[in-house]
Order: C-alpha cells, then structure tokens, then sequence
C-alpha cells in the first residue's frame, strides 16, 4: 500500500470525525517531527499502540478489504503497568469495503455506527476450531436483545449500535452507495495479537511503499522514547 494513499485515508477519517462532531486526542495529530522529540511520558501510547492504523488484511485490496481505525485508549493484560480493563476504538470504511468474518476469544465489545453512512454486520454463533455454526444467533441491540437466523445481517444506521459478545463471528459490509461511516467501538482490552479467530486466514499490517513521507505515524512506527 502506497504511503501517500495511507496519508489521504488519514486526513479523510480526520475530516470525517470533524464532521460529526468528533474530537480526536491530541497524540493523533503529532507529527514525525514531533514524535521524534518525545520521551518515556508517552511510553503508554507507544506500548499500547495507540493512534492510526491501517489494515488490509494482507491482502493488498485496501479498497475492498480493509478499513482505518484510530486506537483512542487500551488497557494491556501482558503489562500490568496499564490496569485500564477497557479500550476505545474509532474506525472508518469507504464505501464497498468490507472487514472479515472473524470473532474474539475474550472480547466483549459494542459496535457504534457513530455517522455517515449504514453498515452491515453479519452474525454467526462460533465455536474453538474456527468452527462458524448454523444455530440461531442471539443478538443485543441498543439493550433491545432479539434471536436470528445465522447469516443474518444486521443493520447499523447512524446512531445505532450492536454488542458483540465472545464466540460471535461479525464482519463489517459497506453499501456500494454512498458516502464513509465513522463506527465507534467500545469494549474489554484489545489484543490484535493474540484475541482474532478469523474463518480464513488473514494478515494484519499492509507491506508499505514509501512514495512520500508519513503524514502521520501508524502506531507501529513510533520511534523510540528521547531519553
């Protein structure tokens, strides 16, 4: 993926949030520069791998497959320097872009559609093995709990939300029409690493291109702390 296309998929999501009233924290809009001048203060935003990132699942279709997200604040069970036992997420997908199935071993979180356009969010009951099952799903709504079809596709309008408990598979599918959604997520400490079962196998990061310098650091890129 190309740096400048991850700079504009940057100041798009940066535009969106402002958009709808959003207000990013203040690490989200340091420079490299300024990076470059911070020392072990900042040490949980590094660890914690707050601030942007950009995923195509390795699969080199950001278009299609993929979304951006900003980590706003994360807890750590492998530290327990950091004792949050929560996280706060902000994502955003284009039109047509999708995110895979997948579900979470010790995740509980809520998805929130927080402006823009829908979104799609397909559930299935999972089981350890990858196994996705053809029962009926029990899902929560905004507190509204209602039992579907597995396969079933629940709408997010703006507003709207969707819990996500543990063993739930989920994706998330973009109409074709219309503008971005900004989501929210809310939930239980995040670990990328070690808490996604994906139906098919995926990647994380995309391979980069430096065709132009970073606008922002992706939070796998911070440097290290200024003593």
């Amino acid at each position: 993926m190309k740096r400048s296309r991850i700079n504009q998929v940057i100041k798009d999501m940066e535009a969106l949030a402002k958009e709808n009233g959003f207000h990013l924290p203040p690490f989200c809009s340091w420079t490299p520069e300024e990076w470059a001048e911070k020392g072990h203060e900042c040490d949980e935003i590094r660890d914690n791998k707050l601030g942007w990132d950009i995923t195509d699942y390795g699969l080199d279709r950001f278009d299609e497959v993929g979304f951006a997200l900003v980590t706003i604040r994360n807890g750590n069970l492998k530290d327990p320097k950091y004792k949050k036992p929560y996280a706060e997420k902000l994502l955003m997908l284009y039109p047509g872009q999708d995110s895979p199935l997948h579900y979470h071993w010790s995740k509980m979180e809520d998805i929130i559609n927080r402006g823009g356009n829908d979104l799609y969010i397909t559930v299935f009951n999972g089981a350890d093995g990858n196994k996705k099952l053809d029962t009926d799903v029990t899902v929560v709504t905004d507190g509204v709990e209602r039992t579907v079809p597995a396969g079933t596709k629940i709408k997010l309008t703006p507003g709207e939300s969707i819990t996500i408990t543990q063993y739930l598979y989920h994706d998330f599918i973009m109409p074709k029409e219309g503008g971005p959604v900004l989501l929210g997520e809310v939930s239980m400490c995040n670990d990328d690493e070690n808490d996604n079962c994906f139906y098919e196998k995926m990647g994380r990061f995309p391979e980069i291109e430096e065709d132009e310098p970073p606008y922002r650091y992706l939070c796998t890129e911070y440097p290290a702390a200024k003593d």
